[in-house]
């Protein structure tokens, strides 16, 4: 599925032609491999039956996630899923033309090296020019080249004029994307003409991984363009089970509402697919950097001579295609299988571990990593995620602890635990997978399912939740910190449940979240200075419970809304340690800038602040994590009247001289389930048009926690949602993704906030 086959056939040509194409099941195929295997066995043979997917598919390079997971179907396609065409040529065609901008530290300079493979068929050489022009940068070049018979590859090296400012490529809130246009023209015997145009962008990655005061073990973070940035994002997935579903239109909505959420990365996570192009065009055109695995996951995999030759294909073929893309800074080996060994999740005997060692090794490192070191000096290789990076290479490419805080990435997921007590989460360098279930909207599942479907615990729910134990393990997530939905009609108890998943999966990646970006500046008890945080995922591949913040089609869940504010560039976060209150402050910002913090706190019973109080102002340094408020608990309620953890929240917020604030966040006391004063709250909304946008004017009777909008199956999003209404009046708007009206939108909305399920 992951690399382009090409064809001679000169010799079967004749005036008509047909042609036939024979498809084998790949299931059946993968099945073969296996058998044919008969040595030894490469776990894991199947799925988990909760996964209801087929078995083998270690044995097929196919998109891995077809034949099942834990968040999808199992529909294994067969077919040819790209173009396909016929050429013909006398004198030579160019195979492939790929380029890379190199930074040269020792002149200062920009340099493009450029090479183009040709196939040349003439019976003797052929000579021409080629001319290189890049009209933005006043640089122009021109080469006498002469190519000989058979394959042939050409290589260029340009030096950018350095009279003229390169604009560098940035990361979405970091700077500009700015791009320049290339053309490359071949003049060659015969009247042969080849043109290529290209967009051309400079950047530099580092993976820094170096000691650190205090701490044992090494750093894990990303200079881009010689800056330090903490990476925030998400975890991608195809798509769609059918990628010719997966158009244009639909790879920018989703790309567009990450960066809407204040993101700056995606994780192509290695058990879909590679990308189509335009995926990686729409990530350079928005600053999303691309840690880009290669795809093999959650498995052992064979190392048979036809395997590693279909796999050395199959890096090289995409290596070619991807890597002028700025967006990408890093490639990945796999998805968890250093862990997956080292762990043993396969309960492979200790007297066979060694051969599975050697596969790995054989695999990863003198096959992938070689080809990776030859095609692309451009940026960092990383054998596997999780991994503990130059350490795990120091230990024979595989760690004992591939999950150390102290090196590399980890992914953690912990779904027993309370979410609200951070003490769980691992301090850690760079977290590239963490999260929590939750079930998409009633108007997603609607499309796909009928009456008797519309229960939390019908055959429908189980059905399409893959993940063991999932629809219980929200349930029990949930019950830590409120009650469960109490009414006696069956589906609005299945939608009281829906809105409440999709709560306490916004509240605990919030939580989690919070956590890892205010460890990026300190470290505490040997740990922290941690540079990234990944959620597992972005998107869906279908409608079902699943831990993403984007349901199938795009609608934003809570946790979306949410993640606008938690990676917002300026953020105040709160949390408590033993019973002390401390707020930090978190700035991606490139300079330091002044700000105040104010501190509200509100009784659920009115919707007066019992009292407010700010800071002096001070000087929130750039990309730092800083201790900006302390106070024990009981003196904070003291000072506000009649206060109890129970009866009151705090909120708060930063100001700046500027146009730039923060989004105001909160922090519970107590439990939700243990308020005391909290009222259902009648909201009122008024609707009307503003150009292409909507405003929704809202009026409310009390204090309302996680107020949700929802507008059905109307495409489009809000500016906020999922929010804490602590005023009597505040203005949403709604932004179509498709034509809708007034009258529409009023006769689809309905309003939910925590007390309406009770």
């Amino acid at each position: 599925m992951f690399k382009r086959y090409s064809f001679d056939v000169t010799s079967v040509v004749r005036d008509v032609n047909s042609l036939e194409l024979r498809f084998q099941s790949p299931v059946l195929y993968a099945a073969q491999q296996s058998k044919a295997h008969s040595n030894y066995s490469v776990p894991p043979d199947c799925p988990p039956p909760v996964q209801k997917g087929q078995c083998h598919v270690n044995f097929i390079r196919k998109e891995q996630s077809s034949f099942g997971w834990d968040w999808g179907p199992s529909f294994p396609t067969q077919g040819i899923w790209k173009d396909v065409r016929i050429e013909a040529y006398n004198i030579c065609r160019l195979n492939y033309f790929v380029f890379s901008p190199i930074y040269d530290n020792h002149t200062q300079g920009w340099n493009l090296e450029i090479e183009s493979s040709f196939d040349v068929v003439s019976s003797k050489p052929i000579s021409g020019q080629v001319m290189v022009a890049i009209p933005e940068l006043q640089t122009q070049q021109s080469y006498s080249i002469e190519l000989q018979p058979g394959e042939r590859i050409v290589e260029l090296f340009v030096k950018i004029n350095k009279n003229v400012t390169i604009e560098t490529w940035w990361p979405h809130g970091h700077g500009n994307q700015t791009g320049y246009n290339m053309t490359i023209l071949f003049k060659l015997d015969g009247g042969l003409s080849i043109e290529k145009s290209a967009k051309v962008y400079f950047r530099t990655v580092e993976l820094i991984e170096e000691p650190i005061e205090g701490s044992q073990g090494l750093s894990f973070y990303f200079k881009i363009n010689g800056l330090p940035i903490f990476l925030k994002g998400s975890n991608w997935i195809p798509a769609d089970s059918f990628q010719d579903r997966v158009t244009s239109d639909l790879l920018r909505l989703l790309l567009q509402s990450a960066v809407d959420a204040n993101m700056n990365t995606l994780r192509v996570w290695g058990g879909g697919i590679y990308e189509q192009d335009e995926f990686y065009r729409l990530c350079d055109e928005l600053g999303i950097m691309v840690w880009q695995d290669f795809m093999f996951a959650c498995a052992l995999y064979p190392t048979n001579q036809d395997f590693l030759n279909s796999v050395r294909a199959e890096v090289a073929y995409q290596i070619r295609r991807l890597k002028y893309h700025p967006s990408i800074i890093i490639w990945g080996g796999n998805n968890e299988n250093e862990a997956a060994l080292m762990m043993n999740w396969y309960n492979i005997p200790a007297r066979e571990l060694h051969t599975y060692i050697k596969d790995y090794v054989v695999l990863y490192v003198k096959n992938i990593r070689k080809i990776v070191l030859a095609e692309d000096k451009t940026r960092p290789f990383i054998i596997s995620s999780p991994t503990n990076g130059a350490e795990s290479v120091k230990e024979g490419w595989l760690s004992v602890n591939p999950y150390d805080n102290n090196f590399g990435d980890v992914h953690f997921y912990d779904y027993t635990s309370d979410c609200w007590d951070w003490k769980v989460f691992p301090k850690a360098r760079f977290v590239s997978e963490y999260g929590y279930q939750s079930w998409p909207s009633f108007s997603t599942l609607k499309k796909v399912s009928s009456k008797e479907d519309w229960s939390y615990n019908s055959k429908f729910s189980l059905h399409r939740q893959h993940h063991a134990d999932g629809n219980s393990e929200m349930l029990r997530q949930v019950e830590f910190h409120f009650t469960l939905p109490e009414s006696p009609d069956p589906l609005q108890a299945f939608k009281d449940t829906i809105y409440l998943t999709q709560v306490t999966q916004a509240q605990c990646v919030k939580i989690e979240t919070e956590f890892y970006r205010r460890s990026r500046s300190e470290i505490v008890d040997g740990q922290g200075y941690t540079m990234g945080a990944l959620y597992w995922q972005l998107n869906d591949i279908w409608q079902a419970p699943s831990w993403a913040s984007l349901e199938y089609g795009g609608k934003w869940k809570m946790l979306h809304y949410f993640a606008r504010h938690f990676f917002a560039p300026l953020l105040p976060m709160g949390f408590e340690d033993q019973d002390v209150f401390f707020i930090y402050g978190v700035s991606d910002l490139h300079s330091d800038c002044k700000a105040k913090l104010t501190v509200k706190v509100h009784t659920w019973s009115s919707l007066e602040p019992v009292c407010s109080s700010e800071t002096d102002h001070f000087v929130l340094k750039a990309g730092k994590a800083v201790l900006l408020y302390k106070e024990p608990v009981p003196v904070l309620l003291e000072n506000c009247g009649n206060c109890t953890r129970q009866s009151c929240v705090v909120s708060f917020y930063l100001s700046t001289d500027s146009q730039l604030g923060s989004p105001t966040n909160y922090h519970f006391l107590s439990s939700l389930s243990e308020s005391v004063g909290l009222r259902k709250a009648y909201i009122t909304a008024i609707i009307s048009q503003q150009g292409d946008t909507f405003a929704f004017d809202l009026e409310t009777s009390a204090v309302a926690p996680f107020v949700w909008l929802d507008v059905g199956s109307i495409p489009g999003r809000f500016s906020d949602n999922g929010f804490l209404m602590t005023e009597e009046t505040r203005t949403v708007l709604f932004y179509p993704w498709k034509p809708t009206s007034k009258s529409e939108l009023e006769q689809s909305l309905r309003v939910t906030s925590l007390m309406d399920i009770y």
